[in-house]
């Protein structure tokens, strides 16, 4: 990945600001300062996505998160928003399906098979749930997952199981 150098990676990390004080105006317009051979540079694209999440636009997500995936295919988060967005759009089934491979891809991080938890959850398939539930708490620890599975709404109806 080619980096960004200033004044173009200054406006990066200024939106990267402006994002984590919750102010998406500035955060967007510093963005826009970035010059436009550099808007599709993955580490633009990764901030276009999170301001599209913190505001929980997530139609406007999606393009985002779609062009991570060809950008960083390598990278478990890309996957994993991806999967986010699309089961934010109740679009669960999709969520599931895409973040399947990335199990095998990217088999020490817990995130992938605990969200693959929550879509089966939504979805009915409480076995499954149960299955993916078992191994993120293996790979995260199980006492960190207990207490993240037990305020997670995704997974209520394993609440009493947990």
């Amino acid at each position: 990945m080619t980096p960004l150098e200033p004044p173009d990676s200054h406006h990066l990390m200024a939106a990267q600001g402006w994002l984590e004080l919750g102010n998406l105006l500035e955060a967007n317009a510093e963005l826009e300062k970035i010059a436009p051979r550099f808007k599709a540079h993955p580490l633009v694209v990764i901030v276009r996505w999170d301001i599209c999440a913190k505001a929980e636009k997530w139609d406007d997500a999606l393009p985002w998160a779609e062009s991570l995936m060809k950008l960083l295919p390598g990278e478990p988060q890309t996957w994993i928003n991806l999967s986010f967005t699309l089961h934010e759009l109740d679009r669960t089934p999709e969520a599931r399906d895409n973040l399947l491979p990335a199990v095998k891809k990217f088999p020490k991080h817990w995130t992938i098979p605990y969200n693959l938890a929550c879509y089966e959850s939504q979805l009915g398939e409480l076995g499954q749930a149960k299955k993916w539930l078992k191994r993120a708490f293996k790979i995260g620890g199980a006492r960190r997952m207990r207490l993240l599975a037990l305020e997670d709404p995704d997974l209520q109806p394993l609440w009493g199981q947990i």
